[in-house]
């Protein structure tokens, strides 16, 4: 029998690591893993909205800004994300926001007021969500990294998504984040809009409950 050649040994290796990358790719990250573990079981498809959340969202406004940190800075173009913004919009109203189109946040929120927001500038999320009526801020922050596999000499591609929730007034009411990885490819966008394609779901869930739970605990202190 014919010895097999380090090369085919190598090509190997690469078809199995790329359908174990197809089939697991996409996951919450350890932590959040750990976190839904205890809090929402199914997150990871979309936990159960009680209908009284449901109801208490329609009434609240949410306004959805995306931007994306590598190694140039931080782009919060938001005409980049059109795509990942529907999709998350599409997620929200499901699970009972009322959300804002593109093109009303884009009209009425000048593009440096955006980029101070992604700077992590409070006030001008308080301002953002004055000029526009909302409630509420849902920040997607896009963010990768690449490597190189020192055995078989292919990209690695890592993509993560955070996802904050902010209050009118500025307060982080919820925190969470999705994760992906690829042993091929240098799309992040592409590879981000499939995270939030797979995942946005969980998360919107997570989002809305700690919502609720939030609101539930003001209402109770408002009452003693």
């Amino acid at each position: 029998m014919r010895a097999h050649t380090p090369r085919f040994l190598i090509a190997v290796a690469t078809l199995l690591l790329s359908a174990h990358a197809q089939s697991s790719s996409f996951s919450f990250s350890e932590e959040e893993a750990k976190t839904k573990a205890g809090d929402a079981p199914s997150a990871g498809k979309g936990a159960a909205v009680s209908s009284a959340c449901r109801d208490s969202l329609r009434q609240r406004k949410v306004m959805v800004v995306i931007g994306q940190r590598s190694t140039q800075g931080t782009d919060a173009s938001q005409g980049t994300y059109s795509p990942h913004f529907q999709a998350i919009n599409k997620r929200l109203q499901k699970y009972g926001f009322n959300t804002y189109t593109q093109e009303e946040i884009t009209r009425q929120i000048a593009q440096a007021e955006i980029d101070a927001y992604f700077r992590n500038d409070p006030d001008a999320a308080i301002n953002a969500s004055k000029k526009m009526g909302a409630d509420f801020i849902l920040r997607g922050l896009i963010s990768s990294r690449t490597a190189t596999n020192p055995v078989l000499r292919i990209p690695e591609v890592y993509i993560n998504m955070g996802f904050t929730l902010t209050a009118a007034n500025g307060k982080t009411i919820s925190e969470t984040s999705a994760s992906a990885d690829s042993y091929s490819g240098t799309d992040t966008l592409g590879m981000a809009l499939t995270l939030v394609n797979e995942q946005a779901d969980g998360v919107v869930a997570r989002l809305a409950n700690d919502y609720c739970r939030h609101a539930t605990s003001a209402t109770k202190q408002k009452s003693k």
